[in-house]
């Protein structure tokens, strides 16, 4: 799916905006790296291309797993002699990921990294207390884990030192925590929901079977790479190109004291096509796309990438002599992706456990459970059991969420009315169990997040029918002209009651529609803005298709793949503002190699001499 949006774009709004990490944003969905905050160092010999290597890779070792063995041996002790401390822990967990990482980025037919990784790393969980007021409560929510550095071989005295190191370090932020917790709690007025801390489920015990996931021939793809990344150099337009190949392979084992034993192979490999140019008043214009499949040999085409390439360059030509947008508010039409995308910011943040309890968020649906907030015709479920849609492969899949529930398909919304949130372990009042969504990025607490988010309708049309309604609801407002919103970078939304109740989504490719049958016109500079409660009760229809958008989300507990799935929309009322730029000069010289081209020959780059 296409995807626009940098770790460059993140930045910036994360100094707009300080509070982010906790607000529930999920911004430039996919243009993150699936495992985030990892050091890669250029590695390009001989010796280390073997990471991945030319074969194939067995993540998991179910029967008798050593790191297991050592991991419960190690939680058996902890559990034993922590137990006559006081105050004592009333549940621990292990939860060990190794990662086997090769990452490769070119840029116009050169490679600017070439790097394997392997690492391992632990995270200790420790509750103090008792699951009705634990060391996790309220703000407190960090000290229930301690995260560091395994071993990478088999060696159990080593493994088990490091695990006994963690835990005696998060016992002692666990206890004083807990402490300081019960003070707070005394001091302070009631809360408005008493939920307990810790819900009670039952252990989960599975080892899946070991990942044969087919040869990944480095050698071959650093020249593809190399390749895809040499097509921006035909266009002077271009002045960043870039291509990124990600292949991971994982295997996740966690252990706790109520008796869980998981251990969750999985492989992913991601590709993002990145291109970026600048208009002459200084507004940056993003293409993004992006591939994922469970190996390399599940992307597209040489042929089709190469395409892909040729197809961003020309929007970007277009975009730089397309007119800025201004502000806007009527009937607009948006593309599957770009409605999965609204989907996920305005409601799906919304929909997570944990934002219904904590009293600092704006509890937007909390009471509404058995209300209606959406059009009658629509339902919203979140399915991370479901591995494919469309024929396109869902990031947002898994078996096991990250605290050890099976996953679970969620019906949050029957027939535009509220009915379920996605839940962790973490219960809220009238919902008290997970349902299989407690995930986070290895390193933090595990919250309600989103996995599969799926929209369906009862009230479609088909696809090509549904540039006529726009116009349709056009010329019955008097408007002169709709927008169709085609393709998306991301987004993000604020949730926390000292922000507004806001989002904004991040279109890239926009057009006018006109009610008096004048060709649609592409204009950049836009995006959607609004508040979740006035703009979900405007969909008037969808689309008979669905659309996937693949990507990596943002939130309290890190960085995690989902997937959101929708149709085409159309909303009877939609507002856009104009996107905020910098002024700064586009190139003053021309690319090398076209010093004695003119302009025109940007409209026919077949005809360049420049060769990648």
């Amino acid at each position: 799916m296409t995807i626009a949006g940098s770790s460059r774009i993140r930045s910036n709004r994360r100094t707009r905006t300080p509070d982010f990490a906790r607000i529930g944003a999920c911004f430039a969905m996919a243009v993150q790296l699936a495992i985030p905050s990892l050091t890669l160092g250029d590695n390009s010999s001989g010796a280390s291309a073997g990471a991945l290597g030319n074969r194939n890779v067995s993540t998991a070792k179910p029967a008798g797993d050593p790191i297991l063995k050592v991991m419960q041996s190690e939680l058996a002790r902890a559990t034993t002699n922590l137990a006559k401390s006081e105050p004592a822990p009333y549940y621990i967990s292990y939860t060990v990921n190794d990662q086997d990482l090769v990452v490769l980025i070119g840029s116009y037919g050169s490679l600017l990294t070439n790097a394997g990784l392997r690492r391992r790393q632990a995270d200790v969980t420790m509750r103090v207390g008792a699951p009705a007021l634990d060391n996790t409560h309220g703000q407190s929510r960090s000290s229930g884990m301690t995260s560091g550095s395994l071993p990478l071989g088999d060696d159990p005295d080593a493994i088990a030192r490091v695990l006994w190191d963690l835990t005696d370090r998060e016992y002692k932020r666990a206890a004083p925590a807990f402490l300081n917790v019960k003070t707070n709690t005394a001091v302070r007025a009631e809360e408005e929901d008493k939920s307990p801390d810790f819900s009670r489920e039952a252990p989960q015990t599975h080892t899946g079977e070991p990942l044969t996931v087919p040869g990944f021939d480095r050698a071959a793809w650093e020249g593809e790479i190399r390749r895809l990344s040499g097509v921006f150099r035909k266009y002077s337009d271009v002045y960043f190109g870039s291509v990124t190949l990600q292949v991971a392979n994982s295997n996740s084992r966690l252990v706790s004291s109520e008796g869980a034993t998981i251990a969750t192979p999985t492989a992913s490999t991601r590709m993002v096509i990145e291109a970026q140019t600048r208009a002459s008043d200084g507004m940056e214009l993003l293409r993004v796309e992006t591939f994922q499949a469970p190996s390399a040999s599940g992307l597209p085409t040489e042929s089709e990438l190469t395409a892909k390439i040729d197809k961003m360059a020309a929007d970007l030509h277009d975009l730089k002599k397309a007119p800025v947008a201004e502000p806007y508010d009527g009937p607009a039409l948006l593309s599957g992706r770009a409605a999965a995308v609204f989907f996920h910011e305005v409601l799906g943040h919304r929909m997570e456990g944990h934002r219904q309890k904590d009293e600092d968020e704006g509890q937007t649906f909390t009471k509404k459970v058995d209300q209606e907030i959406l059009p009658t015709f629509l339902s919203v479920t979140d399915d991370p059991t479901v591995k494919e849609i469309a024929g396109v492969k869902l990031a947002g899949y898994y078996e096991y969420d990250n605290e050890g529930s099976p996953a679970q398909s969620v019906a949050v919304i029957q027939d535009g009315i509220l009915k379920n949130f996605l839940m962790s372990r973490m219960p809220i009042k009238n919902f008290s169990v997970s349902n299989g969504h407690g995930r986070n990025q290895p390193g933090l607490m595990p919250t309600g997040r989103q996995g599969n988010l799926i929209v369906t309708s009862t009230k479609s049309v088909p696809d090509a029918q549904m540039r006529q309604k726009l116009i349709d609801e056009v010329k019955k407002q008097g408007k002169p002209y709709g927008l169709y919103f085609d393709d998306i970078q991301g987004g993000f939304t604020l949730t926390t009651r000292s922000l507004p109740q806001a989002f904004q989504v991040l279109p890239v490719v926009v057009y006018r529609v006109y009610a008096d049958g004048r060709p649609d016109e592409l204009v950049r500079g836009v995006d959607i803005v609004g508040t979740p409660l006035a703009a979900l009760t405007r969909i008037v229809a969808t689309g008979d298709q669905q659309h996937v958008f693949n990507g990596v989300c943002g939130a309290e507990s890190g960085s995690v793949p989902v997937s959101a799935v929708a149709p085409a929309m159309l909303f009877s009322e939609m507002e856009v503002q104009k996107r905020g730029h910098s002024h700064e000069r586009p190139p003053i010289l021309p690319p090398p190699g076209f010093e004695t081209k003119t302009t025109q020959v940007q409209d026919a780059p077949a005809k360049l001499t420049v060769q990648p």
